[in-house]
């Protein structure tokens, strides 16, 4: 039996989350030699090469005669945009933060991605989701600690980069949907790369490479990111914002493990419980979904 375009989307979007995790690995290790927007500029160069090879692969693509232009060419280069200052962000709290408190504030984006799916998208949220939302963002606001002495400034780069990714997200919905999504991800990657450098020659530009081993580095964070991102765009615009969002929260604790394995990193003060409210509140979308499929059967 085949699964139905809910449940591939589902899956999409967890393999997206484990390359992403991957790339952050490699983020985190690389930003002791290499500023944010160096790495930026190097994951989205490298990420152009899975983009072009899906485009290349997309039968919807060579059907239409092969077309590069979008008639939405704005909003794709505005997601680019968007896409530049999210990976600013996001790296930047990889070399200032524990790998899985900066993950895990980043996964606040499904809570993001709820709210913005309602006044851009036109989708509808009950009250239950709505408190499910507020619920993981208590979580969130445990996590970053507003107003107590543990808090740090750092804190709230991964959370405005989680309201980017989010809105980047969203966006991808709002495109034509005979557009292919490796089309769309080629833009936005191409538009994110140009962003990039220009970050670089305004931050002090390119640092020499500290080993020849790192341009393996390079490429393979290149290739997790693009090809997770590719998994990404097609998974949202394979279902509702809705009902992606509560599955977000399993990365959570594979950041969580992967920082443990790779960094020694158990960050059990600074996560809980609030990375427990987080996770509560995708579980709670997650039984409510359930629920109403079981009744309208």
């Amino acid at each position: 039996m085949l699964p139905n375009r809910t449940t591939l989307a589902i899956v999409y979007s967890l393999v997206a989350l484990l390359l992403f995790d991957l790339m952050g690995l490699v983020i985190k290790y690389l930003s002791a030699d290499y500023s944010a927007a160096e790495l930026s500029a190097y994951r989205n160069i490298c990420g152009l090469i899975p983009s072009a090879i899906a485009l290349w692969s997309s039968s919807a693509w060579r059907a239409a005669g092969r077309r590069m232009r979008l008639r939405q060419w704005p909003l794709a280069m505005a997601r680019g945009v968007i896409l530049t200052f999210a990976q600013f962000t996001f790296y930047m709290s990889l070399g200032l933060l524990s790998f899985a408190t900066a993950s895990s504030i980043t996964y606040a984006n499904a809570l993001f991605m709820t709210a913005l799916a309602v006044p851009l998208l036109g989708e509808k949220v009950g009250m239950l989701r709505w408190g499910a939302v507020l619920i993981g963002f208590a979580g969130v606001m445990l996590i970053v600690k507003p107003g107590s002495d543990a808090f740090t400034p750092a804190a709230l780069l991964p959370l405005i980069s989680a309201l980017l990714y989010a809105l980047a997200g969203v966006t991808a919905r709002m495109m034509d949907d005979d557009v292919p999504s490796a089309l769309i991800n080629l833009y936005s990657t191409g538009v994110a790369a140009i962003g990039a450098l220009g970050l670089v020659f305004v931050t002090g530009g390119f640092s020499p490479l500290a080993q020849i081993s790192d341009i393996a580095w390079i490429l393979a964070m290149g290739g997790f990111g693009g090809t997770a991102v590719l998994f990404l765009v097609v998974s949202y615009r394979m279902t509702e914002q809705s009902n992606l969002a509560p599955f977000s929260y399993f990365g959570i604790p594979m950041a969580f493990v992967l920082g443990w394995i790779f960094f020694d990193e158990a960050p059990w003060e600074e996560l809980f419980p609030g990375a427990i409210l987080v996770a509560f509140g995708g579980l709670m979308i997650v039984w409510r979904e359930r629920r109403l499929r079981h009744v309208n059967v």
